[in-house]
């Protein structure tokens, strides 16, 4: 791995509290994600499945972690299941976790290889009452494929059909939402990647640059500060491109007298940052650019000081909804006609502000996390209201990563260049 290696006692403290969670005299295990085939013989990088990452840091494919608490072999109470060493796939594909490693990063003190798991998995289920499966139940989850963690229901039911069964997904909906101190550490250190490499963006961003070179900066910038790379495929969206939210070809000139918006964050230790900052293209910003910027910047110092314990998504955007209908009539995007005649289902704001304000952020960049209850100290969200504008060929996205306290929020990009003097005085140097 790139990054250095994590403090075991996240991975542990997470262990400890779902152990809490678990009814009693019963078995909770989780699989790996697959590796996925791209064509010919090629495969996808592999990528963890999150919720065993967040239960032991392993980064390795065919891994399995099998928590037991009330085994009665305290040996087997936690376990850390790993594929055994291979000499020769070794010289192909490269080093395997011994079990010494494993340990270490983990906290995970009994290490099994995954050929005699079986054998040991059998008995302890058929002690255990109750078995936990864990599958994908992220809300914003959009495959239909039968993964491994599906297929592995299918398997554990069929051979253990009699048992009660839970799922762990519940569980983790609520843990991986709540960040602890040592988790916050690590997604501070993404966050401090991601600013380093926009201020040199702000030194770089030229008329005539194109999009994609200036998201060549981006990997280069985050693979010298060993980040595993970007957590998100970057949009570089200069003019007219802007109000495309989830534009990616970054294949575009950036041209004088554009704004150019920047999503982007980089991923380290398995936690991800996600930025967007909107920067004039020849580094100074025209009165009304500026004057919309600044507008955009209004609704996110307004819908941040929202975000506190006991306020629910749903009111909050509803409000920042209201708060946007203001700014746009003060800027002249709106009519008074416009909002008296709007449907209550499709608010006139929504012409200029078509996406939500906030999601919850961590393993992965849409993380785990309640969308209709209070929410709770501890939780991570982005804040990142935008303005598109049509007939302008503009559009203006500003978005910060906040942890929720128990009066407020701390915003843990409070140090990135947000405001237009500062990007200015940046670009101008």
């Amino acid at each position: 791995m790139r990054y250095q290696p994590l403090n075991p006692e996240i991975f542990i403290k997470n262990r400890q509290r779902f152990i809490r969670e678990m009814k009693s005299n019963s078995i909770a295990i989780f699989v790996s994600n697959d590796e996925v085939p791209v064509n010919g013989d090629a495969l996808y990088p592999f990528r963890q499945d999150s919720d065993l990452f967040w239960l032991s840091g392993v980064v390795q494919e065919d891994s399995m972690v099998i928590l037991y608490p009330d085994n009665s072999d305290p040996k087997y109470r936690e376990v850390l299941a790993l594929v055994r060493p291979n000499e020769l796939k070794e010289k192909w594909d490269g080093k395997r976790l011994r079990a010494p490693e494993a340990q270490r990063s983990s906290g995970i003190q009994s290490i099994v290889w995954l050929d005699t798991l079986d054998a040991l998995l059998q008995p302890w289920i058929h002690l255990a009452d109750t078995i936990y499966l864990d599958t994908n139940e992220n809300d914003r989850k959009a495959s239909l494929i039968r993964t491994r963690d599906y297929r592995y229901v299918d398997k554990v039911k069929s051979r253990f059909p009699l048992h009660q069964y839970e799922r762990s997904a519940k569980i983790m909906k609520e843990l991986r939402g709540i960040k602890t101190a040592l988790e916050i550490e690590v997604l501070q250190k993404a966050i401090d990647i991601t600013d380093n490499t926009f201020r040199r963006l702000l030194k770089f961003i030229k008329p005539g640059v194109m999009e994609y070179e200036i998201e060549a900066e981006i990997w280069h910038s985050f693979l010298c500060q060993r980040a595993t790379g970007p957590a998100y495929s970057s949009i570089i969206a200069s003019g007219d491109r802007a109000r495309t939210l989830h534009y990616v070809r970054n294949d575009q000139q950036c041209k004088e007298g554009e704004l150019v918006l920047m999503d982007f964050g980089a991923e380290y230790g398995g936690y991800n940052a996600d930025l967007t900052r909107t920067v004039p293209v020849n580094g100074k910003f025209t009165r009304r650019q500026k004057t919309i910027y600044n507008a955009c910047l209004h609704l996110h110092d307004y819908a941040k000081s929202l975000l506190k314990p006991g306020i629910s998504i749903v009111d909050y955007t509803e409000k920042v909804g209201e708060e946007a209908t203001q700014q746009f009539l003060k800027i002249g995007l709106l009519k008074k006609t416009d909002v008296k005649n709007e449907d209550p289902e499709n608010r006139a704001y929504r012409k200029y502000l078509y996406h939500g304000i906030s999601h919850h952020l961590g393993i992965d960049v849409h993380d785990l996390g309640t969308r209709t209850e209070p929410i709770k100290a501890g939780m991570v969200f982005t804040v990142e209201p935008g303005i598109y504008i049509e007939e302008e060929q503009m559009g203006v996205r500003i978005e910060n990563n906040v942890w929720i306290t128990r009066n407020g929020n701390k915003d843990l990009m409070k140090n990135i260049p947000i405001t237009v003097e500062e990007i200015e005085a940046l670009m101008k140097n």
